[in-house]
């Protein structure tokens, strides 16, 4: 009797310790960032032993680190020695040309990351649990975010030409870096950032002083005051997830009212399209959640608060490791 194996297929299983193992990468990364991985490698490959000297870490410890980052594809590992990969080199090292995002781990290593060990009761409630922040915490805090918000400045810079307006209205954001990046790069735009409180006086202060004659600051709500000024762009950076629909519509409404005809509309945010399969926003839907219950809404019911409000879509971006962008028209 002849006996005959039979082939099977079964399904990866890769998925879901790629997922189940995100909070060893999270860890492992801001263990890196913190002990000086990053800086350490910016001058020059180096082995595990000189490493090691450089950070003043174990060398055991310095290997599993430096493997780590670099299965992270955030080293290089090349004839026995390490160096940092293009974005580690800018972004982490300390001396790269865009934004350091090293306060930005370290509010999500010592905020965010213990905060989400309550993330289960926070999904069964649909609220946040209690966030509590003192004087120290709240540092931490506002300079991760307004990290953060740098990161997504320069990438919407980057990957959209403001070159083609000549004013430009952030209305209601969180951060000047997006006026301060987009009246850098070109000469002939101008803008307006409209907010109120402790928003409005940061925004304020972290302008850039050569800017300062180029960019506006307006102690509006935008909800109820009188937006001054007419514009042929409009960005909403961070606003749609801090509001209910009816607000948004209310905003978008508003930003119409000042918009000329064909002006174009920016809304950045993180927005729900998992048709896409882009897991940050889904990824910071439960961030939102956990940490003050505002809310990632779906694209396509923003989309339709923007047919309600005189804008017309024209197309979305989704800006590497940052928000998406809708980019709309105002109709005439």
């Amino acid at each position: 009797m002849t006996s005959h194996s039979v082939k099977t297929t079964v399904a990866n299983p890769a998925p879901i310790l790629h997922a189940a193992t995100g909070f060893m990468a999270a860890k492992q990364l801001f263990a890196a960032a913190k002990c000086g991985l990053f800086g350490a490698l910016e001058d020059e490959p180096l082995t595990v032993p000189e490493l090691a000297a450089r950070t003043g870490l174990p060398e055991r410890s310095a290997r599993i680190l430096a493997d780590a980052m670099t299965g992270l594809r955030l080293l290089v590992f090349e004839h026995g020695r390490y160096r940092n990969a293009e974005a580690a080199s800018a972004y982490l090292s300390g001396r790269g040309e865009g934004p350091d995002l090293r306060p930005f781990l370290e509010f999500w290593d010592g905020l965010s990351y213990p905060h989400w060990q309550s993330y289960v009761d926070a999904v069964w409630a649909a609220a946040p649990a209690p966030f509590e922040l003192d004087e120290q915490r709240m540092g931490v805090f506002l300079g991760g975010v307004q990290t953060y918000n740098s990161l997504h400045a320069l990438m919407l810079a980057e990957h959209y030409d403001f070159g083609r307006h000549r004013r430009l209205l952030d209305l209601g954001g969180l951060s000047s870096a997006f006026l301060t990046e987009a009246v850098s790069r070109h000469s002939g735009l101008s803008g307006a950032f409209v907010a109120t409180g402790d928003l409005l006086e940061s925004a304020r202060a972290a302008a850039p002083p050569e800017f300062r004659d180029r960019i506006e600051f307006h102690d509006a709500d935008v909800l109820a005051d009188l937006i001054p000024g007419r514009y042929d762009a409009v960005l909403l950076e961070h606003v749609v997830h801090r509001y209910d629909a009816e607000q948004n519509q209310v905003i978008l409404g508003r930003a119409r009212e000042v918009a000329e005809d064909g002006a174009r509309l920016l809304l950045l945010d993180f927005l729900l399209e998992p048709a896409e399969g882009r897991r940050l926003d889904a990824l910071f839907a439960g961030e939102y959640l956990v940490v003050d219950g505002t809310v990632v809404y779906p694209e396509s019911e923003v989309r339709g608060w923007l047919e309600k409000t005189g804008w017309r879509w024209l197309e979305t971006m989704a800006l590497p490791g940052s928000p998406r962008v809708l980019i709309a028209e105002a109709a005439a």
